[in-house]
């Protein structure tokens, strides 16, 4: 059994990710500070199906004593722990400067100093910046940051980078494409759409709808995660996504099939900070990981409506509104 830390883990990827982990026999430690950005009750709830199998620091990942504590003796970290959100980025951008920049800073030091050795890093498709052509390769040229929060990731990477360098640091990025499925934050935009439609509430819609995503089912990333701890690829760079990229005008619509309602929308203009297309390449993946994502959209959103219609989901905020 190999001793495994997620920073992160009480979150939405991070809980599948310790349920996988525990599922197969892994000691796994969830370092996560519980933080406010939306209900800390959720993110508890996430936990509920480890209890008594996990050991859970509640610390911030800045802290570099119980972070060192935490790490110390780990076969691998799985680096989860962050602020997300392009738009939240745009009005209040220094707690993703301060979570995703100094808390991959500290964590690459407490790891340093506690003798651990590997690290993955979970990255953005948005740090490939504003592009119309695809699909984006991991060697390719990566363009200007659209947000803060894309700005922040890059940093992390280029952290991950120095320390891999300068201490022998074993560093894996992953950049994850858009992921969804159940506990998403009530923030992200299929957790909007879905609980909007199914409380019969007006879905606001940005631009003209033709932007497209690369939307990745949760159990699908979480499979090329836990590849890539048990595959060393010091120094390497994979997506993880689905490697189809869905016109927003068409996630609504698939949308609405799954919840049998018609979706209410109310367009708005261009969101700074928004980008015209994610699209993976899964050449690498497949190669370095065998990443293979099995789930299609269609399937996704239907097992999330039966999530979110489930007690569980609906202890969810309507409509998605934050805490």
């Amino acid at each position: 059994m190999d001793r495994v830390v997620v920073t992160g883990g009480a979150g939405f990827v991070g809980s599948h990710l310790v349920e996988a982990l525990a599922a197969r026999g892994d000691q796994v430690t969830v370092l996560d500070s519980f933080d406010p950005s939306y209900d800390p009750a959720s993110k508890e709830r996430n936990l509920s199906g480890v209890a008594g199998r996990v050991r859970v620091v509640r610390a911030d990942v800045r802290d570099p004593g119980a972070v060192r504590e935490a790490v110390r003796g780990a076969a691998c970290v799985v680096h989860l722990a962050a602020r997300a959100g392009v738009r939240a980025s745009l009005r209040d951008p220094l707690p993703f400067v301060r979570t995703n920049v100094e808390g991959t800073a500290a964590l690459l030091e407490a790891m340093r100093e506690a003798g651990a050795e590997r690290l993955v890093l979970a990255s953005s498709s948005s740090v490939y910046g504003a592009r119309a052509d695809g699909p984006f390769r991991e060697d390719d040229p990566l363009r200007p940051p659209a947000s803060p929060y894309a700005a922040s990731k890059r940093a992390a990477e280029i952290l991950c980078d120095t320390w891999g360098r300068l201490h022998g640091l074993g560093v894996t990025v992953l950049r994850l494409f858009t992921v969804h499925g159940p506990r998403q934050r009530p923030d992200m935009a299929i957790h909007r759409f879905l609980t909007a439609i199914l409380a019969d509430e007006e879905i606001a819609l940005f631009g003209d709808g033709s932007s497209r995503r690369d939307y990745t089912w949760v159990g699908d990333v979480v499979a090329g995660i836990v590849a890539a701890v048990d595959r060393p690829l010091s120094g390497e760079v994979v997506n993880l996504g689905s490697g189809r990229p869905v016109r927003l005008d068409a996630l609504v619509e698939a949308a609405g099939r799954a919840t049998g309602r018609t979706p209410r929308i109310r367009w708005v203009g261009d969101q700074p900070g928004d980008v015209p297309l994610t699209w993976a390449d899964l050449d690498r993946a497949r190669g370095r990981l065998g990443y293979r994502p099995e789930v299609s959209l269609e399937e996704g959103l239907a097992r999330t409506v039966a999530w979110l219609r489930s007690p569980d989901g609906r202890r969810d905020p309507p409509g998605g509104r934050r805490q």
